[in-house]
């Protein structure tokens, strides 16, 4: 502190303070190394800080930045799990679609969450309370681990990294399911031209969503290495603003396969019938990708 006349007195703390302080800085410093660059510069302002991350994990706000989709968003990507599945979901999002996927695949299922950044960790843990089915880690969507799973999900994340890094995404995830299962990802498309939020979201994303309009001009298969190793179908929403893309991984030679880690064997499924696809109500388009 000062003194009236401009001096510095040293005020003492106590060994075990000073200690505890050195180390949250410390631990600081190494989350920041390992969180890359694009992610602090663009988005460290809605993911790396703890006030503004705590403001925005509302449904409300998630609901306000998707033009009141979100509900028929998550519906969207809900509909492709089912009860007793092994499922990895990528990156924590913000709102209740972490707990509803996890009560989606219910005490016989298994939810495995990954985030790069531990505070979002931290967040999705806390929602996680009570769900013995599901689990929090840190880890890289790019390097998601060995694991096999029935189905893995990635909402609005695509949207959120450079090209080089969804191509990454993209070919460490498709890996990951088992013969029969299936990747998902719910994400920003080009809107149809006659669309009134079209100027408005290219206006958008060019000064807060700097990697987003890529999806504008790229089909995400695009962005695996090797895409017709995949069926993939796709289906459009809001006049072409966000698209669900499913990448289903063949069956090989009609034999029931299981999740090497799983709570359950997983026999595999033909995609969502009617039935399911019904909770998409007002879709635009469903379109068979290439086999």
């Amino acid at each position: 502190m000062t003194t009236p006349d401009g001096g510095y007195v040293t005020v003492d703390r106590p060994i075990g303070q000073v200690a505890a302080s050195d180390a949250r800085r410390s631990s600081q410093r190494r989350e920041l190394r390992v969180i890359p660059a694009y992610l602090r510069e663009v988005y460290g302002w809605a993911y790396l800080n703890r006030t503004n991350a705590r403001l925005l994990d509302r449904d409300a706000v998630v609901n306000t930045i998707l033009l009141g989709n979100n509900r028929r968003l998550r519906r969207c990507l809900l509909c492709e799990i089912e009860p007793g599945q092994r499922v990895l979901h990528v990156a924590h999002v913000y709102g209740s679609l972490i707990p509803k996927l996890a009560r989606r695949v219910g005490r016989n299922g298994v939810l495995d969450v990954i985030d790069l950044v531990p505070l979002q960790v931290a967040l999705c843990r806390r929602k996680l309370r009570g769900f013995r089915q599901a689990q929090v880690r840190i880890a890289d969507a790019a390097q998601p681990g060995d694991g096999m799973y029935d189905a893995v999900t990635c909402f609005f994340l695509l949207h959120e990294i450079p090209d080089e890094r969804k191509r990454a995404v993209v070919d460490a995830l498709l890996p990951r399911v088992v013969p029969g299962g299936r990747v998902v990802f719910v994400d920003y498309h080009k809107p149809a031209r006659w669309h009134p939020l079209r100027g408005v979201m290219r206006g958008l994303m060019g000064r807060l969503e700097p990697f987003a309009e890529s999806l504008w001009h790229h089909e995400i298969a695009e962005f695996a290495s090797a895409p017709g190793a995949y069926r993939w179908e796709k289906q459009t929403l809001f006049g072409g603003l966000y698209q669900k893309i499913v990448a289903y991984r063949p069956v090989i030679s009609g034999k029931p396969e299981f999740c090497a880690a799983g709570t359950a064997g997983f026999l595999p499924r033909p995609p969502p019938d009617a039935a399911a696809r019904s909770t998409n109500e007002n879709s635009d388009r469903i379109v068979s990708g290439k086999s």
